[in-house]
C-alpha cells in the first residue's frame, strides 16, 4: 500500500527551513573573502534537512520515508 506524504504538513519541515532561513541571515555578515569556502559549506547542511525530508515523501512506503527522516 502506498504511503500518502505531504511534507509541508511536517513540524520538523518547518523548522528546517527557518533553520535555512537564519543560517542565511547569520552567514550574510560573513567576510566575502569565505562565501565560497566556509560560507557555502554551512549554507548547504541546513538546506539538507528539508530537503531529505520532502525527498523522503516522495517514497512510496513508511520505511523508506522514515530512513530519510533518520540521522546518518
Amino acid at each position: 500500500m502506498a504511503a500518502k506524504h505531504n511534507f509541508r504538513k511536517l513540524n520538523i519541515w518547518h523548522e528546517g527551513m527557518s533553520l535555512v532561513k537564519e543560517t542565511y541571515i547569520i552567514t550574510k555578515s560573513f567576510p566575502k573573502s569565505e562565501t565560497y569556502s566556509l560560507i557555502s559549506q554551512i549554507q548547504r547542511l541546513p538546506v539538507s534537512v528539508p530537503s531529505n525530508i520532502a525527498e523522503g515523501t516522495s517514497k512510496n512506503t513508511n520505511k523508506h520515508f522514515c530512513v530519510f527522516l533518520k540521522p546518518l
